[in-house]
């Protein structure tokens, strides 16, 4: 069982700007440089599969694009393509965010769901329901991209763990060496950690975690082990945790 401390020193050691390199992939890596509330949210949601993989392919892509026409959009993204997503998909992804950036602010959208009852996830449903509206654009790929509100967010078993969405949560209103802290007013101890498979791992061997299934609510039950630790800023230990499933440092 891993004690306050040892999280604590995980927590320093990965805190540092050093962890964001090409020699450790991350896809904050990417978008950090551009203290960009609409390119954090395209590095954030293409970050799944091999980490390489994903700086490589966010490397490639010109986030310039944002500011030109929907025409000039599909053009320079015609042969682009990432995993589950076509260029058509790449390039209706850029159109939607250029549309609402016309329109909204991303974090004005989370606000107004959040606001209700200081709730990510009706602030997460806020965004998905705004790109959908936007854009009537619909595909496989696309939908993984993006992914479908949540219809009753108190069901929670069997849901998937929004893990780049509340990646992206994190980068945007946590501050420290790594996340961006862009957004304000919405408080650190609401964030939900952004659990994937390596810190669903990490979390079982190291005893903070004993639910069997990867879903939306052992991503909840692990944050509320964290709060153990630091009950106002639990998602803190999410790199670290992140890069001990990583590096295999638990066995």
């Amino acid at each position: 069982m891993i004690n306050k401390e040892i999280l604590e020193n995980y927590y320093n050691q990965r805190n540092v700007c050093s962890e964001l390199s090409l020699s450790k992939p991350d896809p904050l890596y990417i978008a950090k440089p551009y203290n960009d509330e609409t390119i954090a949210l395209i590095c954030a949601l293409f970050a799944y599969g091999n980490a390489h993989q994903i700086v490589k392919f966010l490397s490639s892509l010109d986030f310039d694009l944002l500011n030109e026409s929907e025409i000039t959009i599909e053009k320079n993204l015609r042969n682009s393509y990432y995993r589950f997503q076509t260029p058509q998909d790449i390039a209706q992804f850029f159109i939607t965010l250029k549309r609402l950036k016309q329109t909204n602010c991303l974090y004005e959208l989370f606000l107004q769901g959040y606001r209700k009852e200081n709730s990510i996830l009706d602030g997460l449903n806020c965004l998905i329901l705004a790109l959908e509206k936007i854009n009537p654009y619909s595909s496989n790929g696309y939908k993984f991209l993006i992914g479908s509100p949540l219809k009753d967010i108190t069901k929670l078993k069997g849901t998937s763990t929004y893990k780049r969405w509340n990646m992206y949560f994190r980068w945007m209103v946590r501050c420290d060496n790594l996340d961006l802290g862009l957004w304000k007013n919405i408080r650190t101890e609401d964030l939900i950690i952004p659990l994937d498979t390596h810190t669903f791992k990490v979390s079982q061997k190291l005893g903070m975690l004993q639910r069997k299934t990867y879903d939306l609510e052992s991503a909840i039950l692990l944050t509320n082990k964290l709060k153990e630790f630091d009950p106002i800023d639990p998602v803190k230990y999410d790199f670290a945790l992140y890069r001990i499933g990583q590096e295999k440092l638990y066995n």
